[in-house]
């Protein structure tokens, strides 16, 4: 009798040992890979004709507004220019990524801003004017992700062709197949 007690006993233990392992392995599991394509929207993309920073932000929150992503279009537009105002989103290479993380949000987005003509005046590390533009929202309680699709972003237009290639599209389908499967 004592050793079926044991045996329930132990087993029962073995049990929540094993749930504890499995949840500790999904907590700390590697995330899948960012896939920036996966956030991508053709209706997100704009080709501006601005003539300032605050012109170029306002049009993409617009764009954003207009599809649906944002829950509140001025909270999040005042998100963005704070954030600016703290240090310029303006990377350098003529790029320049701005945004906000909010509660309330599922998921990130990405609205990509195409300057055509002269670039726009952003305070950026290298000085040059900005001519690409992703404007980055989502969940604010997502850093890891947020950092991911960051740093993909980022090695994306580190590639000359591809950073070439962004600035003289020519449509939203076009942005869209330069980023297909990255």
């Amino acid at each position: 009798m004592r050793q079926q007690c044991v045996d329930r006993e132990d087993l029962a233990i073995l049990g929540r040992i094993n749930d504890s392992i499995g949840d500790l392995k999904k907590r700390f599991a590697k995330q899948a890979p960012v896939v920036i394509s996966d956030y991508l929207d053709e209706n997100l993309v704009s080709f501006l004709e601005v003539d300032n920073q605050t012109n170029a932000l306002a049009t993409l929150v617009n764009t954003l507004s207009e599809q649906g992503k944002l829950r509140d279009k001025e909270a999040f537009f005042h998100a963005i220019l704070e954030r600016e105002k703290i240090v310029s989103t303006g990377i350098g290479i003529g790029v320049a990524i701005p945004h906000a993380k909010s509660s309330g949000y599922e998921d990130f987005f990405i609205a990509i801003g195409i300057q055509k003509g002269e670039g726009i005046e952003w305070k950026a590390l290298d000085g040059l004017p900005v001519r690409l533009i992703f404007m980055i929202g989502g969940p604010e309680d997502r850093q890891t992700e947020y950092l991911n699709i960051l740093s993909m972003i980022t090695a994306a237009i580190k590639d000359g062709e591809r950073l070439k290639s962004l600035t003289n599209a020519k449509n939203e389908q076009e942005v869209i197949a330069i980023f297909k499967g990255l």
